[in-house]
């Protein structure tokens, strides 16, 4: 059994991020502590993070669809976030990416029964860190690196999954 300690983050996909980042910071209070580029906003109230990214398609008010990116649950090591992707790939879970090093932390994805993005993390004391070339900074969706044969080689010891239709 996994041992979460926290929710780490909730990330909006949103039409202007100034706009957001009013609401958020002016209106409710959360703390601007960092911006990746243009179309990413973290911030941040205590050791919680709200994240706001740019929505590739604009969402209406009056729309009823989900805005929710992902959220992530905390983990309290590296070698925890390690330990719940074994214990959630051994139960069929769908891993969406493998645990790798991030800024703050290490983390994965995986996708829940309603196809639901989910992040599992860990949190470095330092919090958020200097950049590093051994930081994987892609976001979730993006393709996997590594060799054609590593890839091949992960693919043919993987079992089989069941599949979300």
């Amino acid at each position: 059994m996994m041992k979460l300690t926290g929710i780490n983050q909730i990330t909006l996909r949103v039409n202007d991020l100034g706009l957001a980042e009013a609401f958020y910071g002016g209106i409710l209070g959360f703390k601007l502590d960092h911006r990746v580029g243009a179309n990413i906003s973290y911030l941040r109230i205590n050791s919680d993070l709200m994240v706001l990214v740019k929505a590739e398609t604009p969402g209406s008010p009056e729309a009823r669809d989900i805005r929710v990116d992902h959220f992530g649950f905390r983990l309290s090591s590296d070698a925890e976030v390690d330990a719940a992707a074994i214990y959630l790939d051994e139960r069929g879970v769908h891993l969406v990416t493998r645990p790798s090093h991030r800024r703050e932390g290490r983390a994965f994805f995986v996708m829940d029964p309603d196809g639901n993005l989910v992040e599992f993390y860990s949190m470095h004391e330092a919090g958020i860190q200097k950049e590093s070339s051994s930081i994987d900074i892609t976001s979730p969706g993006s393709p996997g690196t590594g060799t054609r044969s590593k890839i091949t080689e992960e693919k043919e010891t993987q079992k089989p999954r069941r599949s979300r239709k």
